[in-house]
């Protein structure tokens, strides 16, 4: 949970094969804990999971749904199963191409969801397992960490077990964030001492 707040502020790149750069600031993030019964880790490893059990740093690419691309964080050691599901970007470079890969103009229509956040950056399986600190393709900057102030966190969307863990973090009143619709009202975080 530490790394999905973390991450607000910070800056997700994708570099395109013909040379292209998106980027953009993370808004939005949900945690998926070992033992978190909407964990995709939940019941072990499989084919299909083994990223998520991997070093940390690393990026999870899954299919949801049957028709999106999630991308995903790993943030524990290998054999651990947790992960960090990025869930919206405010978008900064590469709008031009996010828009072609999005069939969207309107910059609120890019990143502001999962699923449209995978496909602004033209992300699917093939990025699975991608290194996010040293990567090539795709990786986080620094950016500017988010304050304190400003982190709420509210109930994990869309998942049908779990959903009273207030695991899903955002930039409050930032109109990039989702419109997905958590179960409980949102909450501010409270500050770090």
């Amino acid at each position: 949970m530490e790394v999905a707040a973390d991450l607000l502020g910070r800056i997700l790149v994708r570099r395109l094969p013909d040379g292209a750069r998106l980027a953009g600031r993370i808004v939005e993030t949900e945690a998926y804990e070992p033992g978190d019964p909407a964990s995709h880790g939940f019941r072990g490893m499989t084919a299909r999971n083994a990223t998520m059990f991997g070093p940390a740093g690393h990026l999870y690419v899954y299919f949801s749904y049957g028709n999106h691309w999630m991308m995903n964080v790993v943030t524990r050691g290998s054999g651990e199963g947790s992960a960090v599901l990025l869930r919206a970007i405010e978008p900064e470079a590469g709008l031009n191409a996010m828009a072609r890969a999005r069939g969207r103009d309107r910059p609120l229509d890019l990143c502001s969801g999962p699923g449209k956040l995978a496909q602004a950056f033209s992300v699917d399986r093939s990025q699975d397992g991608v290194d996010l600190v040293i990567g090539h393709e795709v990786w986080i900057e620094r950016g500017t960490p988010t304050s304190d102030a400003l982190v709420a966190t509210s109930a994990r969307v869309g998942v049908r077990v779990g959903f009273e863990r207030p695991w899903r973090f955002f930039v409050a009143g930032d109109r990039f964030v989702s419109p997905g619709r958590p179960g409980p009202p949102t909450s501010p975080r409270p500050p770090t001492p």
